[in-house]
């Protein structure tokens, strides 16, 4: 199924990559030359989305002259001018520009290295509605940088996603990317919450699926973390 709708998350206040987010949002914030928000958006493109909302807060004004430079694909604005909606309010806010289809989410914070293919057309291949009320990459947690959790989710070898108990490290970290059905937000809580309240629901009826990233993910939270990615990115260019 091709998916062509997408929401990225760039509406955060960044405080913990203080000082870059002093003077802009953390989307914009450049990893080896490229703002993050681009590494997402050319991602989006590649897989073949052609309109993306992009939810905006902190110093929302740079980040929309930003994207009103991009021309190759259509760009809308979700504003969270009053408060922050939460990974869950802020995609709920935006689900009237998806007209009741599938779209992919993408945090503004991560990019990867692709391994075999590439995933989010991967994704795509594997996404079933009939199945399936959201679909997550997952990253593997051996090879995972800036990633300060311990884990996120276990995955079964039909592909269903599961909380891990408390006290177990996780073999696998959610990179913030996945797409989702609007039926997911059926029922969902007013103003602010988290996408976890709707992932639990989800693994409840057996409905929360991953896919696991056949790459290496960076978390792009932190100012040491951006020069993290850039070492690893720039032992991986051609001398």
């Amino acid at each position: 199924m091709n998916i062509t709708r997408a929401m990225i998350m760039a509406a955060g206040l960044g405080t913990r990559m203080r000082p870059l987010t002093l003077d802009r949002p953390k989307p914009l914030v450049e990893v080896r030359g490229k703002a993050l928000i681009d590494h997402a958006i050319d991602r989006l493109v590649q897989a073949g989305a052609t309109m993306i909302v992009v939810n905006v807060h902190y110093q929302a004004e740079k980040l929309k002259a930003h994207l009103g430079k991009r021309r190759d694909v259509e760009i809308r604005l979700s504003e969270e001018n009053d408060v922050l909606l939460g990974t869950g309010g802020g995609i709920v806010k935006a689900l009237p520009n998806f007209e009741g289809q599938p779209f992919f989410v993408h945090n503004s914070d991560s990019i990867w290295v692709e391994g075999i293919g590439h995933v989010l057309e991967r994704m795509q291949v594997l996404w079933n509605p009939d199945d399936m009320d959201a679909l997550l990459m997952l990253a593997s947690m051996v090879t995972a940088l800036g990633f300060e959790g311990t884990g996120d989710f276990n995955l079964d070898a039909e592909g269903r996603v599961s909380r891990v108990a408390e006290q177990r490290m996780s073999p696998f970290a959610y990179p913030g990317v996945q797409i989702v059905h609007p039926r997911i937000f059926d029922d969902a809580p007013k103003g602010a919450f988290s996408m976890n309240l709707l992932w639990d629901r989800a693994i409840e009826k057996g409905r929360l699926y991953g896919m696991r990233l056949d790459g290496v993910w960076m978390h792009v939270g932190t100012a040491d973390a951006v020069k993290e990615a850039e070492d690893f990115l720039a032992d991986l260019a051609p001398a």
